[in-house]
C-alpha cells in the first residue's frame, strides 16, 4: 500500500471561516504567508506560541529561547510549506495558538461546530489492494476518488506476484488441497504454489486476450482478477472525513486501515485536527 503525491490545501480559508460566525477575525493569529524567508515567520508564529502557552517566562531568558526553538521545530513539522519551482519562494501555512484553541473548543462541539474541517482538502494517490477499496467505497460522501482502469489496463502490462498486495504475504502458509470436490488430508500445497499456479493462468489469459483480441478471454481475466489486484485511485476528501474514517477504523482487522491511519498522522496539524490529544 502506497500515499503519494500527497497535498493539503485551504486551510487559511477554513480558518477564516471559523471565525465568520463571531466576526472574531482580528483574534486570528495563524499566518499564511508567501516568502523568500522561511525562518522569520516561523520564529513570529513560535513567538506567539510562547507567549500563550508559557506567560511566565522573560522575552529574552535562556528558558524562552529553548522553548521558541521547540515549538519552530514543531511548526516545521506540523505546517505546509511549499517550495516554489526556483527554489526561492515558499508558500507557508501556520496556525496560531489563538486559532488553534478556537479550533479544539469546535471539535469538541461535535460535527455541527466544526465544519471548518470539511474546508481542509487533501490529495493523495493511493495504491491499495481492490478488498480494501471495496470497503473505502463506503465512504461517498465528501470523497471524490478517479482510479486507474482496469476496463482499459488490465491487458496492457505483464501480470506478476508484485501486482498484488505482498505487505503481509506469507508465502509458506498452506492450503488443503481439493480433489474432486473433497479434501484431502495428505495433499497439501503451498500457498506460494497455488499463486505461482494462479498468477501463470491470468498472465495466460493476458496474452492470449492481446493475440487474439477475443474478448472472451479479457471477461475471463476480469472475473478470475483476485482481490489482492492493486489498483491506484486519486483521492480527494477532508479533515472531517478523515476524523471519520480514522475514528470508524481504529483497530479493524485489515491491516491496510493501520497503515492509513498511520498515514493520516503524517498530516499537518492531525493532532488535534483529526485525532485527540488522548
Amino acid at each position: 500500500m502506497k500515499f503519494e503525491n500527497c497535498e493539503v490545501s485551504n486551510i487559511n480559508h477554513a480558518i477564516q471561516g471559523m471565525r465568520n460566525p463571531l466576526a472574531s477575525w482580528a483574534k486570528s493569529d495563524s499566518r499564511f504567508a508567501l516568502s523568500s524567508d522561511r525562518d522569520f515567520f516561523g520564529l513570529e508564529i513560535a513567538d506567539k506560541w510562547v507567549e500563550k502557552k508559557h506567560p511566565e517566562l522573560e522575552k529574552d531568558s535562556f528558558e524562552y529561547g529553548v522553548k521558541e526553538d521547540e515549538y519552530l521545530e514543531w511548526l516545521y513539522k506540523e505546517g505546509v510549506i511549499k517550495e516554489d519551482k526556483s527554489g526561492h519562494a515558499y508558500k507557508m501555512t501556520w496556525i496560531g495558538p489563538n486559532d488553534m484553541d478556537l479550533a479544539e473548543r469546535l471539535i469538541k462541539g461535535g460535527p455541527e461546530h466544526r465544519k471548518f474541517l470539511r474546508q481542509i482538502f487533501v490529495s493523495v494517490d493511493i495504491t491499495a489492494p481492490l478488498y480494501w477499496w471495496k470497503e473505502m467505497d463506503k465512504y461517498q460522501v465528501g470523497v471524490t476518488t478517479n482510479s486507474t482502469s482496469t476496463m482499459h489496463k488490465l491487458a496492457s502490462t505483464p501480470i506478476t506476484l508484485d501486482c498484488f498486495e505482498l505487505d503481509d504475504f506469507e508465502p509458506d502458509l498452506v492450503m488443503v488441497e481439493i480433489e474432486n470436490n473433497v479434501y484431502t488430508v495428505e495433499g497439501f500445497v503451498s500457498r506460494k504454489d497455488r499463486d505461482d499456479t494462479l498468477i501463470n493462468f491470468l498472465e495466460g489469459l493476458r496474452q492470449k486476450y492481446n493475440e487474439t483480441k477475443d474478448k472472451r478471454y479479457w471477461k475471463e481475466l476480469v472475473r478470475w482478477l483476485p482481490e489482492g489486484w492493486l489498483q491506484m485511485r486519486t483521492v480527494t476528501m477532508n479533515y472531517e472525513n478523515l476524523r471519520t474514517i480514522c475514528s470508524q477504523r481504529q483497530g479493524h482487522k485489515l491491516t491496510e486501515w493501520a497503515q492509513f491511519i498511520d498515514w493520516a498522522k503524517t498530516l499537518p496539524y492531525s493532532t488535534p485536527l483529526i485525532f485527540d490529544e488522548k
